[in-house]
């Protein structure tokens, strides 16, 4: 199994990645939230400067950021400072969305815009609508080298529903997924194995990327202690933040299965963010802080039983078990977000990730 971290994009999260690449992780993923952090394509490139085998790559870049033909530049460009480190991490959004008070992008654009890129790093003339009009364009002088497209820049599909686990084994892409408990996990697992195997994937080729947030408790510490809610908090503030969306975009009823046993967590910050201005862009405070740190407004609600709920905090003994379970039923990459200031839960996770050297 392979173990990865998730970086909060910042101007110095190359130090992050240098980190993790002395302590034996593979992957660096960079997130691609332009409200909320820094430039994922900044950062990767210094990133790529410093490191020497650890692979970086978008976790994950949304399409509506940039038009394709600058995204396979930018991963061009990346695969000349760290040739063959580079991944394509993309999903149809939520944070980088969210924040601008958007819902996710279509399965079928996303589709395009993986099509374009991947047909320009292929030396191809693609055919794509700009400025209203179908245009064809290429890379006009890659052989000159001022950019990279020889080396492969693996595809990774952030799918949860169906249709979107579809797309990732018609494409034989790689694939992710957000995970907060061992049956969770295998339920998702189990259904991309069956949309692999329904697309006609070879058996035992998915290959399967479980982001695991959490905090690694000492023996007696509570899964509310003030370490505990600054590595785990800003994971289950994501979900009061989705229910919130729910509420003021009325995709869904709040108060869903999900929110069992946390219906005073949620009711609690729904009622809060009711009060939040602008009346018309509520969604500006909703998801301030998201998933790098906890509000102090929402601090009451994210709870010890919300951080348990949403995510991987137990001690270490307890951890190493159920990322066990996982490797048994077929995740083959395991990635740990380090939320920002918090970069000591790189030696915690560090010592797990060893146990399965």
């Amino acid at each position: 199994m392979e173990f990865g971290i998730g970086i909060a994009t910042a101007h110095d999260a190359w130090k992050t990645a240098v980190r993790a690449e002395e302590l034996g992780f593979t992957h660096a993923w960079f997130y691609d939230t332009q409200m909320i952090t820094a430039d994922c394509f900044v950062a990767m490139g210094a990133a790529a400067m410093k490191t020497s085998r650890i692979r970086l790559g978008t976790g994950v870049l949304v399409p509506s950021n940039r038009i394709a033909a600058v995204t396979a530049n930018a991963f061009a460009t990346l695969n000349g400072l760290a040739p063959g480190r580079i991944d394509f991490g993309i999903g149809t959004g939520f944070s980088a969305r969210r924040a601008m008070g958007l819902g996710a992008m279509k399965l079928a654009e996303m589709e395009e815009y993986i099509r374009i890129v991947y047909g320009l790093l292929a030396g191809d003339t693609v055919e794509t609508e700009i400025e209203g009009k179908r245009r064809k364009i290429r890379f006009l002088n890659p052989e000159i080298g001022l950019i990279n497209t020889t080396d492969d820049i693996p595809l990774h599909i952030s799918a949860y529903g169906p249709k979107s686990q579809a797309l990732t084994a018609k494409l034989n892409a790689r694939w992710k997924c957000f995970i907060q408990d061992v049956p969770g996990a295998l339920g998702a697992v189990e259904g991309m194995k069956k949309a692999w195997a329904a697309a006609g994937g070879p058996a035992g080729e998915l290959y399967a990327t479980a982001w695991v947030c959490g905090c690694v408790l000492q023996p007696g510490e509570p899964a509310d202690s003030e370490r505990a809610m600054a590595q785990a908090g800003p994971r289950a503030a994501t979900l009061l933040h989705r229910a919130a969306d729910a509420e003021q975009q009325g995709w869904q009823n709040t108060m869903n299965v999900a929110h069992r046993g946390i219906e005073r967590e949620v009711e609690g910050y729904l009622e809060l963010a009711r009060g939040f201005e602008p009346k018309d862009a509520r969604y500006l405070f909703n998801h301030r802080g998201h998933f790098v740190f906890v509000k102090p407004e929402e601090r009451k609600f994210v709870t010890a039983e919300l951080i348990r709920r949403t995510s991987f905090t137990a001690t270490e003994q307890e951890l190493t078990q159920r990322i066990e379970a996982l490797r048994e039923a077929g995740w083959n990459q395991i990635v740990i977000p380090i939320t920002p200031g918090e970069e000591r839960a790189l030696d915690d996770w560090a010592r797990i990730k060893d146990a399965f050297a």
